[in-house]
């Protein structure tokens, strides 16, 4: 009894680490060769924070539509005011409105901050979209 116990507790384990290490692989594929473009605010927001947020999607629906299809690209915003969101806020020590590009490549992530850029520029539609454009091609270059 003893034995077929510890088989099961065996098999068990197996197949727990096997699934585990499938989500693993899973995980560095999904972060495989992209950038994250990622628009951090807290609850109360500015107008020009609702510019920077306007300003970004109107450049990457744009310029950028088939690596938005393809998700070459991606956008989110993240409330840091919200419980959900205190892990990423963190990761990127984000504690109120920035932007930021995610630059992946082969799994390895290079945050680039376009923050001082998008307060800047943020109510310059134009310009805004010009130098956003500008940045997500030379990145887009290195993918």
């Amino acid at each position: 009894m003893k034995k077929l116990s510890l088989l099961v507790l065996v098999i068990g384990l197996l197949f727990s680490c096997k699934e585990k290490a499938q989500k693993e692989t899973k995980k560095v594929e999904q972060l495989s060769n992209q950038i994250e473009v990622i628009d951090f605010h807290s609850t109360h927001r500015c107008m020009t924070c609702n510019a920077i947020e306007a300003n970004t999607k109107y450049t990457l629906d744009t310029y950028f539509s088939k690596e938005l299809t393809a998700q070459k690209i991606t956008f989110k915003t993240v409330n840091v005011d919200e419980e959900e969101n205190v892990k990423i806020a963190e990761k990127f020590e984000a504690t109120g409105t920035s932007l930021f590009l995610n630059v992946i490549v082969e799994g390895k992530e290079t945050q680039i901050d376009l923050t001082e850029f998008a307060f800047m520029s943020g109510n310059n539609q134009e310009e805004f979209s010009a130098e956003l454009k500008s940045k997500l091609e030379a990145e887009l270059a290195k993918i």
